[in-house]
């Protein structure tokens, strides 16, 4: 005799589980991409907003035109952040996104932030310490950040938990760490110009901070904070800065160990000024700019 077998049909229970469930999921939507798609995602940005600044850095027939806070602004500026705004639009349609030139599109949680040329008045003198930061924000906290500098042959990324790298002048990719420096007699100073701390009026401020360390120098805008995300200098500030000035390097520097508030130690890249460090020296940093 032949048996045969026909499972039992569901429940109704079972039926009425899987129909939640599947309906469930319909409603959320497709699932949001990971961190490590979205890192993909910024470097590949990255390298096409590299081909754009290299090929008008230092050309004869570069367009440059003064905004209304004064401030220049290329035909690259402006070229990168089109080109970016419209590959985000097909990659990630849902997104908002912040830029310096076009300002904010969309009001989506997931926001991109970027500045297509952070030191455009490097950028049109001839200066090759200029870069492209691109970074994502997610629910109010920077989640991935990346800085290319093409004409130095440099570049800084990180994603939040992932640990922060960089890619050398020769090609080599290693991890970022801060410094172990824990005394400012010993610390290495870097900042962005005199004129803006007169400007800001903190100067004194200032000059307070640089009188107790080591050493000081002008390196200036991002490469200050990604060279303490490297361990190359200690401390680094500016008195007024913009998110998208920053946004994409508060995650590389404290994905590499360090601290990233404003002077006056609220973390974040949002407050108008910043103070970076190896964190060892962060309060003692501090101390100049909130003291009375």
């Amino acid at each position: 005799m032949t048996l045969s077998y026909s499972p039992a049909p569901a429940s109704a229970s079972s039926s009425s589980s899987t129909s939640a469930s599947q309906a469930a999921s319909a409603k959320a939507g497709p699932a949001s991409p990971s961190p490590a798609d979205d890192l993909a995602l910024a470097l590949s940005l990255a390298d096409a907003a590299d081909k754009i600044t290299l090929s008008r850095f230092q050309a004869v027939d570069l367009r440059v035109e003064s905004k209304p806070d004064n401030t220049p602004v290329s035909d690259a500026d402006t070229a990168v952040e089109a080109m970016i705004r419209e590959r985000l639009a097909a990659a990630r349609p849902d997104d908002s996104v912040l830029g310096e030139e076009e300002g904010l599109s969309g009001d989506a949680q997931r926001r991109w932030i970027l500045d297509p040329v952070d030191g455009t008045k490097n950028f049109v003198r001839g200066v090759p310490v200029w870069g492209t930061l691109l970074a994502l924000e997610v629910d109010g906290e920077i989640v991935v950040g990346v800085a290319s500098a093409p004409a130095m042959g440099r570049r800084w990324w990180a994603a939040r938990g992932a640990g922060a790298y960089t890619r050398t002048a020769t090609g080599d990719t290693r991890a970022l760490r801060v410094s172990s420096v824990s005394r400012l007699e010993d610390a290495f100073l870097s900042f962005a110009s005199l004129e803006g701390w007169a400007e800001a009026g903190r100067l004194d401020q200032f000059m307070s901070l640089a009188g107790q360390v080591w050493r000081t120098r002008a390196y200036g805008d991002f490469w200050s904070h990604m060279m303490v995300a490297e361990g190359a200098i200690d401390v680094a500030c500016e008195p007024v800065v913009s998110l998208w000035d920053l946004a994409a390097l508060q995650v590389i520097v404290e994905e590499a160990g360090g601290r990233f508030t404003d002077l006056r130690g609220q973390r974040g890249a949002g407050h108008g000024t910043v103070l970076t460090t190896n964190g060892h020296l962060h309060e003692a940093a501090l101390a100049s700019f909130t003291a009375g």
